[in-house]
């Protein structure tokens, strides 16, 4: 059975950890193998936000977190926030993703277990879609909905449909390397898209495309996600 510890360190982190060898100034705990995350979330100061990643400061340490434009949109600049937690471990690398919430975490948890989907792809259908989208769109049988999202074929799109069918409630479940401060709207969204795996000169036409057309105020939010869906 495994445990989930709350463990407060110094200054204002509070993060919960599973591994199976966990110690602490308090106690020490062994847990089982096969936990999904060795980290629950982490809390901390915001230090920096773009469209795909974010930087909590948590006791001196900054912890970066690819992260979807749902949850971008949720981080305010210089707050105090938390954000939930899946590790990605690889040969080559470990990442940590980070969500505004759990439904959006277990969303990318389901899609990642979908044959033919890693944690980058799945991250592109959750900055297309939100976690209440892809959920309708799963149990109505809806493969047009996954069609739209760059990158998803006819065929991942039945698949996603096939294998996550039953897996949602019915109710919804509801490198370039920049600061936000100091780039327009564009070059973050270009940014972003490139981080996406897109390429540059492709995302750089289409997102021309869409700010020509866009209103004034437009969030970066919005140009990226519209962006996606003619790139």
């Amino acid at each position: 059975m495994g445990i989930c510890r709350q463990v407060t360190g110094p200054g204002d982190c509070l993060y919960s950890v599973q591994n199976r060898a966990v110690l602490s100034r308090k106690f020490s705990v062994n847990l089982p193998a096969g936990l999904e995350s060795m980290y629950e979330y982490i809390s901390g100061r915001l230090a920096e936000k773009t469209p795909t990643y974010a930087v909590i400061e948590c006791s001196g340490v900054g912890y970066l977190l690819h992260i979807s434009l749902q949850t971008f949109s949720q981080l305010h600049k210089s707050d105090i926030c938390m954000l939930y937690t899946h590790l990605v471990v690889r040969e080559d690398a470990h990442t940590l993703y980070g969500f505004a919430n759990k439904a959006e975490r277990e969303t990318f948890r389901l899609l990642i277990n979908v044959s033919g989907i890693g944690a980058s792809t799945a991250r592109v259908i959750l900055s297309s879609l939100s976690s209440d989208e892809i959920a309708q769109a799963v149990m109505t049988g809806n493969a047009n909905t996954f069609r739209n999202v760059k990158g998803i074929g006819e065929k991942t799109a039945q698949r996603i449909i096939i294998d996550l069918k039953g897996k949602f409630d019915k109710e919804p479940i509801g490198a370039e390397i920049f600061s936000g401060l100091h780039n327009t709207p564009r070059m973050e969204a270009l940014t972003a898209l490139t981080l996406l795996g897109f390429p540059r000169n492709q995302s750089e036409k289409a997102l021309d495309k869409v700010l020509s057309s866009s209103e004034a105020d437009v969030s970066i939010e919005e140009i990226i996600k519209r962006t996606l869906k003619i790139l």
